[in-house]
């Protein structure tokens, strides 16, 4: 049950990250989307959902790799 959750967990931030990168698709081909009133606002949008979901993916990556001591030794929490 768990292993659900954490996969839940992963794809959600997935599922903003890739509308994210359709909103600056769009922005590139000149669709402006319903709610959003100018083509640079929609590709602000776009990039902030990216980076955020790109971010909490990673992050949470990390943060399993570190705690299975299976990153670097500069990124584990004890210093040696």
């Amino acid at each position: 049950m768990s292993r659900i959750i954490a996969l839940i967990i992963m794809v959600i931030p997935g599922l903003i990250a890739a509308y994210g990168i359709k909103l600056m698709r769009d922005m590139t081909f000149g669709i402006l989307q319903p709610p959003i009133p100018f083509l640079w606002v929609q590709f602000l949008i776009g990039l902030l959902f990216f980076l955020g979901g790109l971010s909490f993916v990673a992050g949470f990556i990390f943060y399993r790799d570190r705690k299975r001591n299976k990153v670097q030794k500069k990124f584990s929490r004890v210093q040696k």
